[in-house]
């Protein structure tokens, strides 16, 4: 008996998508608030740049690298199902108990989501300082070479997934919605880029605060909300799967709010709105691998020690003399390792706490240091290739009258970002 659509799990599952879509402008908003005034719009278009590039590859080779025929378990055929193509099942997801089935383009529409947003998530490290026409170079190669075959690794069916060679028993790597695939290969991807192009001018000289806090709590706001997506849609269903994901989100969520304002009160005196909207990140960063395998009251830990690690993390940039502009190593780097590692403790069915053994706990340990090496070489080698071939640094004066005008030839306000004499 041929498979019926799905109709109530195709429409969750598109919702999901767009509620992931919206993520990135959310982005765009959350880091725009963090810059200062004449970087703004240029930290805006990164975000909205790598929605068109990635939007675009995606469909082109994206989705085969990171689901096609698998090649040495690290990346999919590129021409197996190319533009969509070839390949290309339109009915691959199917239920065999209830003998229903999803389209495979909806499943594309959702992914190609997950790809957009690893992408802007690197532009924080760098803020201010770099030719658009390089990021956007930039973009169309990390997502190929990096992004698509950590995917693949991961959820593919390669390297890193429970197909792969890293299972000990019960104990399979679990990366329920992306801790290596998006946080941890974007946050060492972040940390390479800072290195390699360097501190901006003036960087632990002179003040360069958020010159707009209310963008950045509604950027946290909108990525909140579309973590939803993010975490819940990854359960591929609208039922209980989707529903403890959900749940769990929160939790971890508020946790890491109360455990970054924690840090701040007893480190600086006062709980700060930026603290807060990175609380919010923190949280949503470390529940990610984790919501659909820990328990609401685990995620509770989960989310409560990565606000602590997060809000203590951030400062490194300056005991350690990198400009990770607006802390996405420190974020997305630590606390997707945290949320990562932690299954090892927290897991419901392999972790420590539950009797598991420490088995779990070694393969989280290995896929997320594989993880590391592998995007840790990528970048490197695209972030050098960038810089002799095309150059990743504005001029000088161009960074003093600020990016926006100088790149894009537009202010965000009148008067700010034009001239030499403006106020830093």
């Amino acid at each position: 008996m041929e498979p019926v659509l799905d109709s109530g799990v195709s429409a969750w599952m598109l919702v999901s998508a767009s509620l992931v879509l919206l993520m990135t402008p959310g982005l765009a908003l959350f880091y725009g608030g963090m810059v200062r005034g004449k970087s703004v719009l240029n930290m805006m278009m990164m975000s909205f740049s790598a929605i068109a590039v990635v939007g675009v590859i995606y469909v082109l080779w994206g989705w085969s690298m990171s689901y096609g025929p698998s090649i040495g378990g690290i990346f999919g055929n590129p021409f197996d199902q190319f533009g969509l193509g070839g390949n290309f099942d339109p009915v691959s997801w199917v239920d065999e108990e209830a003998g229903t089935y999803f389209p495979t383009m909806v499943d594309v529409g959702f992914q190609a989501t997950f790809a957009i947003i690893t992408v802007a998530l690197i532009s924080g490290a760098i803020a201010d300082r770099v030719k658009f026409s390089t990021w956007i170079v930039f973009s169309a190669l990390w997502a190929t070479l990096a992004y698509f075959p950590m995917s693949h690794m991961v959820w593919g069916g390669g390297l890193l997934s429970d197909e792969g060679p890293f299972v000990f028993g019960d104990a399979a790597p679990i990366d329920f919605a992306g801790g290596t695939v998006v946080h941890i290969n974007a946050g060492v991807a972040a940390l390479v880029l800072a290195l390699v192009i360097g501190k901006r001018r003036g960087f632990g000289k002179e003040p360069m605060r958020p010159h707009n806090l209310p963008f950045v709590m509604l950027g946290a706001a909108l990525l909140w909300f579309g973590w939803f997506g993010f975490n819940a849609g990854s359960a591929y269903t609208s039922g209980d799967a989707a529903g403890l994901a959900w749940v769990n989100t929160t939790t971890a969520t508020c946790a890491a709010i109360l455990g970054w304002l924690l840090v701040e009160k007893i480190r600086d005196g006062a709980p700060t709105s930026l603290g807060a909207a990175s609380g919010i990140v923190a949280g949503l960063v470390a529940i990610t691998p984790a919501a659909g395998d820990v328990s609401p009251v685990g995620s509770i830990a989960v989310g409560a020690v990565a606000g602590v690690l997060s809000a203590f993390a951030v400062g490194l940039k300056f005991k350690l003399g990198f400009d990770d502009s607006l802390d996405v190593v420190g974020i997305h780097l630590v606390a997707g390792l945290w949320g990562t590692v932690s299954l090892g403790f927290f897991a419901e069915s392999t972790g420590l706490f539950y009797g598991g053994g420490v088995a779990q706990l070694g393969v989280q340990a290995v896929i997320a240091l594989v993880a590391i090496v592998f995007s840790v070489i990528v970048t490197v080698i695209i972030g050098y290739l960038l810089k002799a071939v095309m150059g990743w640094r504005i001029t000088e004066q161009e960074e003093i009258d600020g990016i926006d005008f100088a790149v894009h030839g537009e202010t965000a306000y009148e008067g700010v970002g034009s001239t030499i004499s403006e106020v830093r």
